[in-house]
């Protein structure tokens, strides 16, 4: 989608959204969906169009965790570090991604194929340790099963190119 077919899309939200109390990061999700992270500029745009100062909006994105600031990869893994994961092998799976992919927490591989982020927790805790890849849940890892699924994610990209 190009830049243009994006502003038309967010602004379509904000034209559904505006004048709606308690709808700011509602249009935040959406905003992100459009630009898979929310550019500084579509943080202004929102501000200006639902007449919420800048500061508020920035706040309200800062807060939560959900939101990105810069792109991610293609596919975007979330690993859990809660407790249930941490006790059950998470560390591991963090290092297994790592030495796999040549990230840590935050980065993005130089090819933009896979970003990690590791997040409290994703509400699975009967599968840890856990792990979602573009909201999809993989569970009962092991250092094998993850390299298994990222393998399958570069073939998938590769097929898909």
């Amino acid at each position: 989608m190009d830049d243009n077919s994006k502003l038309r899309e967010l602004r379509a939200v904000l034209d559904t959204y505006r004048g709606i109390p308690g709808s700011l990061i509602t249009v935040l999700q959406k905003a992100q969906g459009i630009y898979g992270y929310l550019p500084q500029d579509v943080l202004g745009l929102v501000a200006a169009e639902l007449d919420i100062p800048p500061a508020r909006v920035f706040g309200v994105a800062t807060f939560y965790t959900q939101f990105r600031f810069r792109p991610v990869g293609k596919y975007f893994i979330e690993l859990c570090k809660g407790t249930a994961c941490h006790v059950n092998g998470a560390d591991t799976i963090a290092r297994t991604i790592t030495e796999t992919l040549g990230i840590a927490d935050g980065e993005t591989t130089a090819d933009g194929l896979f970003s990690l982020k590791c997040v409290a927790c994703l509400g699975c805790c009967s599968l840890s340790p856990v792990m979602m890849v573009n909201g999809e849940t993989y569970g009962s890892l092991t250092p094998a099963k993850v390299r298994d699924i990222l393998s399958q994610k570069r073939k998938e990209a590769q097929d898909n190119a």
